[in-house]
């Protein structure tokens, strides 16, 4: 079943071109079906990109999903066309009544400051506080994910000597039951992440609301979750696609910035060819989570 989009935003095109299964909205309401409701809050600046990396994932599962992209009204990105904002993308204020099956609240480049001191805080507190009686399961990423472990569970970001960069090795936590949210992944898998704070595994283990499903020895607790399935936190990025890391890491170097090149990622020494070995990863964890967090668990009727 196909993710329903807009046709005129950029990813319907992008993903169409890719063979993935997307519907445009006066198709899909010819359907005689119940979609699921996807939020995605993009605190991204590449929103273009970013939208299309999430919803590439999205359109993997055999579901009718309907997404709805939301910005934060506080703060107005000048990475993308305000028309492809005021087109494409709702303020909260705009479906804060409305109920969602799911919501994604992607990473920011804000890692550097403190939570208060970031421009639409007050707003993400709202945002946070929604989620637990409008959304059935939440998936936090990266920034996102420190920001709601800080806000529901007081658990502090600290900042690392050097950028956690490239792509690492993690290893399934064994969980005292079966966890549907990792069912089919290998033991060992791989993540990008991209980030200059971290939470540690400690202060997570010490709430008892919370446990942890993946961790790597060279990124700590990377995939985590609240008992009762509504919240899950993501520190890296699976949704990343092929030149991400690469792109970052020349934008980084134009700044004149101190960057490293990603570990585990350029595969010949002129850093043009990346390895991509976390898709399969991707492709499970996201049709895991809306079946089993989402779809299996929320009412018919919204």
């Amino acid at each position: 079943m196909p993710i329903v989009i807009d046709r005129d935003i950029p990813a319907f095109k992008i993903l169409t071109g890719e063979r993935c299964f997307v519907m445009d909205k006066q198709r899909a309401h010819s359907q005689e079906i119940r979609p699921i409701e996807i939020a995605i809050l993009n605190l991204m600046p590449t929103k273009e990109t970013t939208e299309t990396q999430f919803m590439r994932l999205l359109s993997n599962s055999p579901l009718q999903v309907n997404i709805t992209l939301i910005k934060t009204a506080t703060y107005r990105g000048t990475h993308v066309a305000e028309e492809h904002l005021e087109r494409f993308y709702k303020n909260f204020e705009d479906i804060k009544d409305k109920r969602f099956d799911g919501m994604i609240v992607t990473g920011a480049p804000v890692e550097n400051m403190q939570f208060e001191q970031v421009a639409y805080w007050e707003e993400l507190k709202e945002i946070l506080d929604w989620t637990d009686s409008h959304v059935t399961s939440t998936l936090f990423i990266c920034w996102g994910a420190q920001a709601a472990l800080h806000y529901f569970y007081g658990i502090k970001k600290h900042p690392l000597k050097r950028k956690c960069f490239g792509i690492f090795a993690h290893r399934r936590v064994q969980t005292a039951h079966p966890e549907p949210l990792m069912r089919g992944i290998s033991d060992v898998f791989h993540m990008p992440h991209s980030r200059h704070t971290a939470v540690y595994a400690k202060d997570i283990k010490h709430i008892k609301e919370l446990e942890i499903l993946a961790y790597s020895s060279r990124a700590g607790a990377s995939i985590i979750k609240s008992t009762d399935n509504k919240r899950v936190f993501v520190m890296g990025h699976m949704e990343y696609d092929r030149d991400t890391l690469k792109k970052e890491y020349e934008r980084d170097l134009e700044k004149g910035l101190q960057i490293d090149p990603p570990v585990n990622y350029f595969t010949d020494g002129s850093r043009t060819a990346a390895k991509m070995n976390w898709t399969s990863t991707a492709n499970l964890f996201y049709i895991n989570w809306l079946n089993y967090y989402v779809y299996q668990v929320t009412p018919y009727k919204l």
